[in-house]
């Protein structure tokens, strides 16, 4: 009988690693830690927003509109709970990523807005901060670039035959990604009209691209 039970569990073990079974496991396990680097970056970045406000509200006459906006498209962020879960919501990881891309939009804003006011580019306050939020756009950049590969390769493992069966079986579905038009928004500097005595014209942000899984 223990005979007949090993060389059961032994044929089901092959089984499941021959039609993908263990890949999807494992590559499943690591889109969760990539995942969670995105998150924790992301949480880095709205940490450093405060200190970068409160630095430029000191400078007079700086736009106040460019601080409200960053304000509140931080608040916006905070509003959406990032949890691993969120991976497997195409809508919930757009309404997220469009959260994020406007905050990082917001930011950028900032920065440029910044380059005309002389005193706040010499406080080193600001600059500090300034440096660190440069340090974790690209610990970003990095972070989804690693999440996007590994969901990239997770959905081509669940389309590829014989794994879609198993797949079907086990209730394994594509997980959410960052499309091209994503990538194409962040990378898009803003666009800022500086005109003699006259306070900076920022463009309106490009609504978010939907998220396609």
């Amino acid at each position: 009988m223990r005979s007949l039970l090993s060389a059961v569990m032994i044929a089901g073990t092959v089984l499941l690693t021959g039609c993908g079974y263990n890949t999807m496991q494992t590559q499943d396990e690591a889109i969760k830690a990539k995942w969670s680097e995105v998150i924790n970056q992301y949480q880095r970045r709205a940490e450093l927003i405060p200190n970068i406000v409160k630095t430029a509200e000191a400078e007079a006459n700086f736009e106040k509109s460019v601080l409200t906006d960053v304000t509140n498209a931080r608040a916006s962020v905070a509003g959406i709970k990032a949890t691993p879960e969120l991976v497997n919501d195409p809508v919930a990881f757009q309404k997220f990523i469009a959260a994020q891309n406007q905050l990082q939009g917001s930011l950028s804003r900032l920065m440029v807005v910044a380059e005309n006011y002389p005193n706040l580019k010499a406080n080193q306050a600001f600059q500090d901060v300034r440096t660190q939020l440069e340090g974790t756009e690209n610990r970003i950049a990095i972070a989804r670039k690693n999440y996007i590969d590994s969901v990239q390769q997770y959905n081509t493992t669940l389309r590829t035959f014989p794994n879609n069966l198993t797949a079907m079986v086990f209730g394994y579905t594509p997980k959410a990604n960052y499309t091209v038009a994503n990538e194409a928004e962040v990378s898009t500097a803003p666009k800022v009209e500086f005109n003699t005595g006259s306070a900076p014209k920022l463009s309106a942000p490009a609504a978010p691209a939907p998220v396609k899984p």
